[in-house]
Order: C-alpha cells, then structure tokens, then sequence
C-alpha cells in the first residue's frame, strides 16, 4: 500500500511539474507574441500618421482648387464682384473650420477618461475620491460628481457676490 502511496506522489509531483513548465512556456510564448504585436503597432502608427499627413495635404489642396474654381464661377456666372466672390468661399471655409473645431473638442472630452477616475475615486485614488461615496455604497458615483459639480459652483457663486468680482 505505502509503495503504491509513493508512486502516486510521484505521479502527482511530475504532472504538477509539467503543468508549471507548460504555464512558464505559455508565458514565454504570451510575452513573444505581444511584444511581436507591439512592434507591429508602432510600425502601423507611423505609416498611419505619414498616410494621414499626405491625405491632409492632399485635401486641402483640393478644397483650395474647389474654392478658387467657386470664386471664377461666381465672378465670371454671376455679377457678384471679385471681393463678393471671395467673401462667399471664405464664409463656407468658416462654417466648416467652426464645424470641425467644435466636433474635436467634444471627441476630446471623451479623453478624460470619467468612468475610470469615478471608479478610482470609489476606490479612494485620485483627486475626486474625497468626494465619492465608498465602494460598498448604493450611491451612484456620477451622481455624486454631480453633485459635487453643483456645490464647487455655489461656492464660485458666492466667492463672487462677496467680492464683487465675477470669475474670481
């Protein structure tokens, strides 16, 4: 019986030997691939951002084509002066310059990362986690940031009265 005891250890010890050897082969293998994958990334974002820049030159050049040839049309088609022909493409270039700076700084507002820091907050790391509820409260965090967005104005509002001075 105790040969038999023995014998299964044995079994056991070299099947808990293999496994050990097959997780640190698989993390050999883990670590080859993302690192293989991260090279591959920085070499995509490099070309991505030369390819970006050629498409950027690319159109605005073509805008620019597009607008000169709306300024001959309109001077030439219609009785418009060549100021009055100018004005027009210049105003369709700042409609669409407003357009797209207002659309990046929405996209951009989505780089603060507020799920993450409201989460962290919970957690008690980071500037708002003095006032986040704890982890195991029932009270939703963003509601607390709110609130808290609601109190840091009343606060600026009566700074203000009492000096006088607004945006003080």
């Amino acid at each position: 019986m105790a040969d038999e005891l023995r014998e299964a250890l044995r079994q056991i010890g070299q099947t808990g030997q293999a496994s050990l050897s097959a997780v640190g082969d698989t993390a050999k293998a883990l670590r080859a691939l993302v690192a293989a994958d991260v090279s591959l990334a920085r070499s995509a974002l490099g070309r991505t951002l030369a390819m970006s820049g050629v498409a950027i030159v690319c159109g605005a050049t073509a805008w620019l084509f597009l607008m000169g040839a709306l300024v001959v049309f309109l001077n030439g088609a219609t009785v418009l002066t060549w100021t009055a022909a100018l004005l027009i493409p210049a105003a369709l270039s700042l409609v669409a310059a407003s357009i797209a700076t207002w659309a990046a700084v929405h996209y951009f507002g989505h780089t603060r990362l507020d799920a993450t820091r409201r989460q962290l907050a919970r957690l008690g790391i980071g500037e708002l986690s003095d006032v986040m509820p704890s982890p195991d409260s029932a009270e939703c965090a963003r509601d607390a940031e709110s609130a808290n967005d609601e109190k840091r104005r009343a606060v600026k509002q009566a700074q203000e009265v009492s000096t006088g001075q607004p945006g003080s």
